[in-house]
């Protein structure tokens, strides 16, 4: 008989689990998902299943036949995972493409650091950005997208990306964001990616997770607050060159990846204190590739940039001690 080992008091029992708090991101992500397959049609949802079945798939396989551990997929973990790499890339994205991705976002991101909780950067931004770097004429065509019932959709360049052709080309901030009406920013997605069909959606979310105490606003907040006062700045300082501060917060993938990938448990920090450093390192570094990066979008950078950077804050800002003052 094996012998019982029990800590040291005191004891704190919850009734939460890995898979009940991974089940309540899954319904926060529901109206995104809905959203999305409503938008792009059946196409998204061929999209959805590729990378959740891959990711799921992988990480069976690779726990069973290379760990020899037992199964993790029932954590739900992966799910997650396949559900953002899939609302990360152009419905258009071949499923081979897509299995790539998923192979890289939990065989190398994930699975190479021992699974769920010891993995450094969010897999699914890491396989995104593998994707990026190497499949970029995938990664970044936005073909007119037809919606469930065949309803008719803008086509052409991202918002972000508009802003930058138009820009190298002598066009002013002003002339190139009026073709843009912020109810449409907010309600609808005008070219993108799959997780950025819908504002709304996505805060619904994570107004949910706030509610279920599955995490914390401090992060979500601090990189929203940064973005804005950032964006301020330069659009005060030149506005025929910089966007506004609306327009930047409403843009790109910044509400999908501040709201469900930056406050992942495992790679952000464990204090509030450090989350906030955490947040505003996401939201400087987001506006300052937006601003002068050759590349138009930076949430998925900056999130990556700053995991690397969660056991420094982790080591400066410790928690309390329980029962410390």
């Amino acid at each position: 008989m094996s012998k019982l080992l029990v800590s040291p008091s005191p004891h704190i029992h919850s009734k939460d689990s890995t898979k009940s708090l991974m089940l309540d991101v899954v319904i926060a992500l529901i109206p995104a998902v809905i959203c999305s397959v409503v938008f792009y049609g059946w196409q998204e949802l061929l999209v959805l299943g590729v990378s959740v079945a891959s990711c799921v798939l992988l990480e069976w396989a690779i726990t069973k036949y290379m760990l020899k551990a037992p199964s993790t997929i029932g954590d739900l973990s992966a799910v997650i995972t396949g559900i953002l790499l899939a609302l990360n890339v152009p419905y258009t994205t071949p499923w081979w493409v897509i299995f790539i991705g998923a192979v890289v976002a939990i065989g190398v991101a994930k699975m190479t650091f021992g699974g769920i909780g010891q993995n450094i950067w969010n897999p699914a931004l890491v396989g995104r950005v593998f994707l990026l770097v190497s499949f970029p004429t995938y990664m970044t065509t936005w073909n007119a997208p037809k919606g469930l019932f065949g309803a008719d959709a803008v086509s052409g360049p991202t918002p972000l990306g508009a802003i930058q052709e138009g820009l190298m080309k002598g066009s002013t901030v002003q002339e190139l964001t009026s073709a843009y009406d912020y109810k449409d920013l907010l309600f609808a997605n005008l070219g993108g990616s799959a997780g950025e069909v819908c504002a709304l959606a996505l805060l619904a979310g994570f107004v949910y997770l706030c509610i279920r105490k599955v995490i914390k606003p401090w992060i979500t907040l601090s990189i929203f607050a940064t973005v804005a006062v950032t964006s301020l700045i330069f659009w005060g300082i030149h506005p025929a060159r910089f966007t506004d501060p609306l327009f930047n917060l409403l843009t790109g993938g910044l509400i999908l990846g501040a709201c469900f990938m930056a406050t992942d448990y495992v790679t952000s920090p464990m204090s509030v204190k450090g989350g906030i450093v955490f947040g505003i390192g996401i939201g400087f570094l987001t506006m300052m590739i937006r601003y002068f990066g050759s590349y138009p979008e930076g949430v998925s950078f900056a999130i990556l940039i700053m995991n690397s950077v969660v056991p420094l804050l982790n080591m400066w800002f410790k928690q309390k001690k329980f029962g410390r003052k």
